[in-house]
């Protein structure tokens, strides 16, 4: 990450944690760019101008994060919605759907995004693209049992697929003990018609493609930041 990058990956996230209150519960996203935001909400909560207030991880290592910056979490079961979640995306196009999953939780994300009253993604301008697909391939993950035949699966539907690993080679795992099939599709033209086509394979668990799910995307460049809404 450059020096440049790291400075709009903050500030996209110190925009978009205005946005919480005193007393809400708050999802805390995974990625390089959420991370940002969830150490200033333990820096404004240390320092008492945020108060009463609970969150929610996204994944096992924002948790332990969390944990570790004083913010009081809540239980994996999820005993409450969550008011504002603040996540990054990989991908977003100008309807402000988006693709997620390089960080490798996207089960996860997208349960919390589809029980937040509000999401937020923080972005810096080169996620910015007119199409989803046309410059990152959709994570998909399926469980091991089987997991050839989701990639033959994902190739009849002209994918190129990619098993992802970890840096040092190994077969990267998710906390649920899934794999994820890196698919590369190019610039996908039937969002929807793709997204039903994954959910209703047996195997596949989730699929990166979130679609209708961001109310607001921040976005940080070298002229500024710009605050996007769905719908205007």
């Amino acid at each position: 990450m450059s020096e440049s990058q790291a400075r709009h990956k903050q500030e996209t996230a110190e925009f978009a944690v205005q946005f919480i209150q005193s007393g809400m519960t708050v999802g805390l996203g995974t990625g390089s760019t959420a991370i940002f935001a969830t150490r200033h909400i333990s820096e404004l909560f240390r320092r008492g101008e945020l108060r009463d207030i609970v969150a929610f991880a996204t994944s096992r290592a924002v948790w332990q994060e969390a944990v570790r910056l004083g913010i009081p979490m809540l239980t994996e079961d999820m005993p409450q919605a969550i008011d504002v979640t603040i996540d990054g995306a990989d991908e977003v196009d100008p309807k402000l759907n988006v693709i997620k999953g390089g960080g490798g939780a996207l089960l996860r994300e997208k349960i919390v995004a589809q029980a937040s009253r509000r999401e937020i993604i923080i972005v810096d301008e080169s996620k910015l693209s007119p199409q989803l697909g046309t410059r990152w391939p959709v994570p998909v993950e399926v469980l091991p049992y089987g997991w050839q035949s989701q990639a033959r699966f994902l190739e009849s539907l002209d994918a190129e697929v990619t098993l992802r690993k970890t840096a040092d080679g190994c077969e990267f795992y998710t906390d649920q003990g899934n794999i994820i099939l890196d698919s590369r599709f190019g610039p996908i033209a039937d969002l929807e018609g793709l997204a039903q086509k994954l959910a209703s394979r047996a195997g596949i668990m989730e699929h990166g493609l979130f679609l209708n799910l961001a109310d607001d995307v921040i976005v940080a460049g070298p002229g500024g930041i710009r605050h996007l809404q769905r719908g205007s």
